[in-house]
């Protein structure tokens, strides 16, 4: 009997063994995805760049979630299913039919404390450098299940076809940008990113979504000068203008000819004054025209995106918008770009700066009507739809459906807009009260 006894010994201690190595195992296949799935793929990213081999390869072995995901599930379920498995077997030989239970508890206990939480948490808490650890063996079992997982992928996708589920397997699950944003909107939140911090981030994020049309200077505010009046007059206008770059028309405002640079016209103006010691009358003979550097002009379906980086190739700061017939819309500078990331750029020679919005004591919010509602929301924190609208004023005469007159009030959007004044058919003051003040 001793052999047997021996034997059965040996047997016991070797499924003992068997179950703890399992669920060591377990616990790396469950710890490997948490670090795989949560590492941030930029810090990776800089891991990667000082030279670090295991960043790298976990960069690699990310770029197809599925795939990863599939395997490391396929290893875990493996080794989970094998070692209860065998505890229940052991269980069953030690204490008859209750050790079924018993091993159901027992297993239980132990993958989830030791299989899932505790390996998980430290994953969590050192994501990016786990998954460079654990990047090496997870590659190799990658490869090892790859075929098993390549049949499940086709299995899953034909099944859910069944349901009519189209699934795309280049899709991921965030896009960058989502990611981005969400993170911003999560640190804002919490306060670990001020509000200034995530309008420009996302403000920049935002530039290939948004069009030029969005951004110009309506035709109706640009300040042009007329080539036909005389060259004082001219002068004078540039002088007193607040802009450096103006448009120059010719006969009808639509006829735009050219643009100049102030610090063009009046290097000119001083060089003609200069040959042969000309007196002021003869100005007159001045040919402003030939000041004029040639227009540029561009579509209003441009993205802000694609426009800054022609403005930083041809190595100018103006353009002028013209809609799909040719007519001029408006213009749109470099420096309105840059506006929609950093927020409003003044200097001295701003008349007003940015569009006041004042605030009284009863919650109202006094703005100008041609505000854009990106700037109102980007300023009061509001979240103001601009799907059909740029300014404030468009906004509210889409959703009237006409055009108010002054001291007509409406509800929409969770706020109240009362027209304070207005000009001809445009509204130029509004006071707006959010409802949940009242």
């Amino acid at each position: 009997m001793e052999p047997a006894t021996s034997a059965a010994d040996a047997a016991l201690w070797i499924t003992s063994f068997a179950i703890i190595g399992l669920l060591v195992l377990s616990a790396f296949f469950s710890g490997s995805e948490t670090a795989l799935t949560a590492a941030s793929r930029g810090k990776l990213r800089s891991m990667s760049d000082k030279g670090s081999k295991g960043a790298d390869r976990a960069l690699l072995i990310t770029d197809d979630n599925e795939r990863l995901i599939g395997s490391v599930l396929l290893g875990n379920n493996l080794v989970n299913i094998l070692a209860t498995s065998l505890a229940t077997a052991l269980f069953t030989r030690l204490f008859g039919e209750s050790g079924v239970a018993l091993a159901t508890l027992v297993m239980t206990v132990l993958v989830l404390v030791f299989a899932e939480v505790l390996p998980k948490t430290y994953a969590i808490t050192n994501a990016e450098t786990a998954a460079s650890r654990v990047s090496p063996i997870i590659a190799l079992v990658i490869k090892v299940f790859s075929p098993i997982v390549s049949a499940v992928r086709v299995l899953v996708r034909g099944v859910l076809g069944l349901f009519g589920v189209q699934t795309d397997p280049d899709s991921h699950i965030l896009a960058v940008r989502e990611e981005i944003a969400g993170a911003l909107h999560l640190g804002h939140s919490e306060g670990v990113v001020e509000k200034e911090d995530r309008d420009r981030i996302l403000g920049a994020l935002d530039l290939s979504d948004r069009s030029v049309e969005e951004v110009m200077l309506h035709r109706s505010g640009i300040e042009m000068i007329d080539a036909d009046c005389d060259p004082q007059s001219i002068l004078k206008q540039c002088l007193e203008s607040n802009h450096t770059r103006l448009p120059v028309y010719r006969g009808d405002p639509e006829n735009i000819i050219g643009v100049v640079h102030a610090k063009d016209l009046f290097r000119a103006m001083y060089q003609f004054m200069q040959e042969g010691e000309r007196p002021v009358d003869a100005m007159e003979s001045f040919k402003f025209a030939d000041v004029a550097m040639k227009p540029y002009f561009i579509p209003e379906s441009t993205s802000l995106d694609d426009q800054m980086r022609q403005f930083l190739r041809r190595r100018t700061h103006f353009a002028l918008v013209v809609d799909e017939y040719g007519a001029l819309q408006g213009l749109i500078t470099l420096e309105d770009i840059l506006e929609e990331i950093v927020g409003e750029i003044t200097d001295e020679f701003d008349p007003d700066g940015d569009h006041p919005v004042k605030a009284d004591e009863d919650g109202n919010y006094w703005i100008d009507g041609a505000m854009t509602i990106r700037d109102v929301n980007r300023k009061l924190d509001w979240s103001l739809p601009d799907d059909e609208a740029n300014t404030v004023a468009g906004l509210v005469i889409h959703e009237a459906q006409m055009i108010p007159t002054t001291g007509q009030c409406f509800t929409f959007h969770s706020f109240r807009f009362e027209v304070v004044s207005r000009d001809n058919n445009r509204i130029t003051a509004l006071k707006i009260r959010p409802l949940s003040r009242e």
